[in-house]
């Protein structure tokens, strides 16, 4: 078939033009999305050349809707391909899983059991003694991968159904590379203190 006439042709502008600007708005607003992601998780090189594409592949889909402003189909392919290609964005960045995430789990238990669970799980924990609402509490502070995260969050109702956790995004993380031994030492000076205090 000869190509001068597919494109002049009624179902090249009826139904492939529509098709192409579908799949450049999932395909540019993808990109969007991942490069928004990549932005608030401080990923200050990736976001840049994501958002070079981005706006080339928008600027097709724009053009083929400013020279067939005649034909509806075109706006409707336009907007669902913007909502498909919000929903894929959003898709993709949670099987990337980037980033790291703070969980601050509250518990009326004592952590100690908490604490080396996630330690020998190798998840680096902080804990303290906090006043609650209804008197004392532990809090215990942990930074994991966002692929770790639901791991996390298992060991935590397992050790207390009932313990308060919320999870936030770290957009930044200096590590520091703590001795785990000396750490245990120290809790368990502390534990047989409080206990001594407490007879």
């Amino acid at each position: 078939m000869d190509l001068s006439l597919l494109i002049g042709s009624e179902f090249f502008g009826l139904v492939l033009i529509p098709i192409f600007i579908f799949l450049a708005r999932i395909l540019d607003v993808t990109m969007a999305t991942i490069r928004i992601i990549f932005v608030s998780k401080g990923f200050k090189y990736l976001a840049p050349i994501v958002g070079f594409f981005e706006v080339i592949v928008w600027l097709l889909a724009i053009t083929q809707i400013m020279q067939n402003l005649t034909n509806f189909v075109n706006y409707i392919a336009y907007g669902a391909g913007f909502a498909a290609g919000t929903f894929l964005g959003i898709y993709i960045e949670g099987k990337l899983a980037m980033g790291h995430m703070s969980v601050v789990t509250v518990t009326k238990k004592d952590p100690t059991g908490l604490i080396e669970k996630l330690e020998t799980s190798g998840y680096r924990t902080t804990g303290i003694d906090a006043k609650g609402e209804k008197g004392r509490v532990e809090m215990v502070f942990t930074i994991v991968k966002r692929k770790n995260l639901r791991s996390v969050v298992n060991i935590i109702k397992n050790f207390d159904p009932r313990a308060f956790y919320s999870i936030e995004d770290v957009k930044y993380l200096h590590e520091i590379h703590l001795p785990h031994a000396k750490h245990h030492a120290r809790r368990r000076v502390f534990s047989l203190l409080s206990k001594r205090k407490g007879k």
